[in-house]
């Protein structure tokens, strides 16, 4: 069974733990850091030391982390990578994650899957084991559309964003017309409370967007 640690920052990565804890059965442990972090950090080992970070959190198979800091997210991963984590994912694009590089080497050095995302519910099949046993469950929309008399009848997710905005969307679309079902999808992802950043091409509209294709993709089945 995979094991997964999520590390929170404020409201940030508190939906994925309701929704791991909701629909899926992996083992999960998580640690909570300061929702305020200094603009500048200069002793950055012994900054992250006294965050007192869960060993169990680190050594998960899999590491997702919602530092959002680009100074101390790279030497959380490194913690992480040195502690036995297969994987890690970090959400909020690259201007959170820091330095490319970096975290090519820690890759490297650790034979660590490292994946940084602007919107997790963008990730698919990947080439790491422990990546596409997360994404058996989250990730990149995938869904099943049962059809009675030309309208949505029921809708199983069978992958969906793991701020849980595809399971909201299943159950609203139930009794929509296939017509306008697939507009629907995109809008009603929208509308639900994800943290994806709004107002502009990405983000949030990347979401609907990918929503939107998995229901026609579904409905051509």
């Amino acid at each position: 069974m995979l094991t997964i640690g999520v590390i929170t920052r404020g409201k940030y990565g508190v939906r994925l733990l309701h929704t791991l804890t909701a629909y899926t059965e992996f083992r999960i442990t998580s640690a909570d850091i300061p929702q305020t972090l200094p603009d500048l950090i200069d002793e950055l080992a012994h900054f992250v030391d006294n965050l007192n970070l869960d060993t169990a959190v680190l050594s998960s198979d899999l590491l997702i982390t919602y530092s959002l800091q680009p100074d101390i997210t790279p030497e959380i991963v490194r913690r992480a990578a040195r502690s036995g984590a297969k994987a890690v994912i970090i959400p909020g694009g690259w201007s959170n994650a820091g330095d490319p590089m970096e975290l090519e080497k820690i890759s490297e050095q650790y034979g660590t899957r490292i994946l940084v995302e602007d919107i997790c519910c963008e990730i698919g099949e990947d080439a790491d084991p422990t990546v596409n046993e997360f994404t058996s469950v989250l990730g990149r929309p995938l869904l099943d559309v049962h059809i009675v008399d030309g309208k949505v009848s029921d809708v199983k997710v069978i992958r969906g964003a793991p701020c849980g905005s595809t399971w909201w969307m299943a159950e609203q679309l139930k009794g929509m017309p296939i017509s306008e079902a697939s507009a629907r999808a995109g809008l009603l992802v929208q509308q639900y409370p994800c943290r994806a950043v709004r107002g502009t091409g990405g983000g949030i509209h990347r979401s609907a967007e990918l929503h939107k294709q998995a229901l026609k993709d579904a409905i051509r089945k």
